[in-house]
């Protein structure tokens, strides 16, 4: 009921939005439409927003800026910035966040900033499981249960799904909660 698209390199080539692209595909798509990559400003997420688009995704900017939720939250509105983080677990159970395409691993504690970020003002929140990204196996239960338990906003699994149960798992256990799903969509054959 939503489509999220991500430029998942426009951040590491530094690349600028391609907004007539942008205002093209939120002009064709018949449902909520949420756009993301390489947004580093306020004025980058109007422009995106002014395209049609109903919701900017960012992720690494937050990283060094933090503070750049509570400006697009009061330029753009609350529901409409989603934060994205990408996440690996650790030796020991935890999860670490990660940028540029899961190669550059953050300082920071994945449950403290995600309570940091809602507390600045993000309306929504986007967990990506690195591990789980591709391998169509099924979402990260555990890690969808530990991030419901730290911020009380709309959330968003992302990494795992390879079937229709495999979401059905999701919301059947944690009821109010997206799922959201790449390669089922892309990829065709026995599931």
């Amino acid at each position: 009921d939503e489509l999220i698209v991500l430029d998942i390199d426009a951040t590491v080539e530094n690349r600028e939005h391609n907004y007539k692209m942008i205002t093209q595909l939120a002009a064709e798509c018949r449902m909520p439409l949420c756009y993301g990559g390489g947004i580093k400003s306020v004025e980058q997420a109007q422009m995106i927003i002014k395209s049609g688009v109903e919701k900017v995704a960012i992720s690494s900017a937050l990283i060094d800026n933090p503070e750049l939720v509570r400006d697009m939250s009061r330029a753009i509105g609350r529901q409409s910035v989603v934060a994205v983080l990408d996440v690996k677990k650790t030796m020991f159970g935890g999860y670490d966040i990660y940028i540029n395409n899961g190669k550059k691993k953050i300082k920071h504690d994945l449950f403290k900033f995600s309570k940091q970020l809602e507390s600045l003002g993000i309306g929504e929140l986007v967990i990506n499981s690195i591990d789980n990204d591709g391998v169509m196996k099924g979402y990260d239960l555990k890690l969808a249960d530990k991030i419901r338990d730290v911020v009380d906003l709309p959330i968003t699994v992302l990494g795992g799904a390879g079937s229709t149960d495999h979401i059905l798992d999701l919301i059947d256990k944690h009821k109010i909660i997206g799922a959201a799903a790449g390669s089922l969509f892309v990829f065709k054959g026995v599931y």
